[in-house]
Order: C-alpha cells, then structure tokens, then sequence
C-alpha cells in the first residue's frame, strides 16, 4: 500500500512538471514577460496574472496588425489612476478589455449599477457594473489619445472560465461580454464586423503614447489600490 502510495506521488508530481514545462515553453513563446514586467513564476502562480497572460495569449495569436498592452495605469483629472487590463490596437480600432477572475454564478444588466456573484451554497456577492468600470476605463484612454470618435472603442468583459455567465443583459453594439474560452470568437466576430479605420502608422503612433503608462511605481499601485477600496466600501 505505501509503495502504491509513494508511485501515484511519484506520477502526481511527474504530470505537474510536464504541465509546469510546457507552460513554461508557450511562455517564452509569449511577449507578455516583456509587456507585464511579470516573470513565469509570478505568472504561473498568481491567479489575477495567470488570468490576464491566458487574455494576452489568446490576443497574441489573433492575425493582423495589432500591438498589445497591459496593465496601464492612466492618469484622471482628479489626481487618481484608472487601471486597465489589455488594450489591443489593430486596424479597426481599440479593443479594451477588463479581465474578471471570478468563479459561481453571474448575473447582470449594463443598465445596473450592482452585477451578483451566487455560489452553490446560496451565498451572494455585489460587484461593481464591469460595462461601467470598463467605459471610464475607455473615456480615460480616450482622453489620453486625444480621441473623440468612441466608434474607434470596443469594450470586452471576459470572466474565468470557472463561472459560469446565468443572466447577462447587453444593450449597446459596443460591448460584449464572455469567457476567456469564448474570446476567440468573440473577437472574430467584431473584426469581420468591423471596417478598417486606422492605418498602420496610426497603430504604431498610438502606442508609443500609451506605452508610458505601462510599468507604473509600487506607489502608483498602491495609491490606486487605495481609491479602489474606497469605492468598494460605497457599494
């Protein structure tokens, strides 16, 4: 019984560090490290991280002339920070995407302040509208880049593929909302929907204004943390 033991360890132990080494390799593979300032390690065991690196992933492999950004920290007139996830910019626009590592149930309307995370043992959680946090996200970068146009804007919701989506009601042509399984063809869906507006020079332009704002401080961070906690606790 012991030696039976000790080889399912033995296997156990074998199979994750098979799973550890080719997600170590599709890492390499990836330009995220360079982008995020986050090594594998910080990647691979960190939820709210390994969420994002699947987003930058997938953005990754989508064909097409497009530049990739991550973790930008865009100064607000009122001396704040807004944080945004991933913005990817390609020929026919911005696409910026809030990212949510959130398990159980998900109910919500864009018309509602409050969305509702339920779990299987009747327990119920408030969260901030994402479509909301992801417009002020969006009227941020807007007024970064000097852009008034707003059909140059798509918003992306993606949750974990660990919830699962019950009740979710979208009204404007501009958002979608899905799961990281569903990203793919979400985006597929908007690019074949979607007219060339932006040449490659303007893609090229509007990166390099917006690359700054990658890489913030700890004090940047931790300032933002802070205004993000007193907006949780007015919820």
């Amino acid at each position: 019984m012991v030696a039976l033991i000790g080889m399912l360890f033995v296997m156990y132990i074998l199979v994750f560090g098979i799973i550890i080494f080719m997600n170590y390799l599709d890492f390499n593979d990836s330009n995220y490290q360079r982008a995020s300032n986050h090594t594998f390690w910080q990647t691979f065991f960190d939820k709210g991280n390994m969420g994002e690196y699947n987003i930058y992933r997938t953005l990754e492999k989508i064909k097409g002339t497009k530049l990739i950004l991550t973790n930008l920290y865009i100064p607000k007139e009122d001396g704040s920070t807004t944080e945004i996830d991933l913005v990817m910019i390609t020929k026919y626009g911005f696409f910026v995407i809030e990212s949510k590592n959130y398990s159980g149930w998900i109910f919500g309307d864009e018309k509602h302040r409050n969305w509702t995370q339920t779990f299987p043992n009747k327990k119920k959680f408030k969260f901030f509208n994402p479509i909301w946090q992801n417009k002020g996200h969006i009227k941020a970068l807007q007024e970064a880049l000097d852009i008034t146009d707003e059909s140059l804007m798509q918003s992306f919701i993606i949750f974990s593929n660990n919830c699962e989506l019950k009740k979710i009601t979208v009204t404007s042509s501009n958002v979608s909302v899905g799961k990281r399984n569903q990203l793919k063809a979400l985006l597929k869906r908007e690019l074949q929907n979607t007219s060339p507006k932006l040449t490659t020079e303007d893609i090229k332009y509007y990166f390099q204004i917006l690359k700054p704002f990658m890489h913030a401080d700890d004090e940047t961070k931790q300032l933002h943390i802070e205004t993000i906690k007193g907006k949780l606790s007015k919820l």
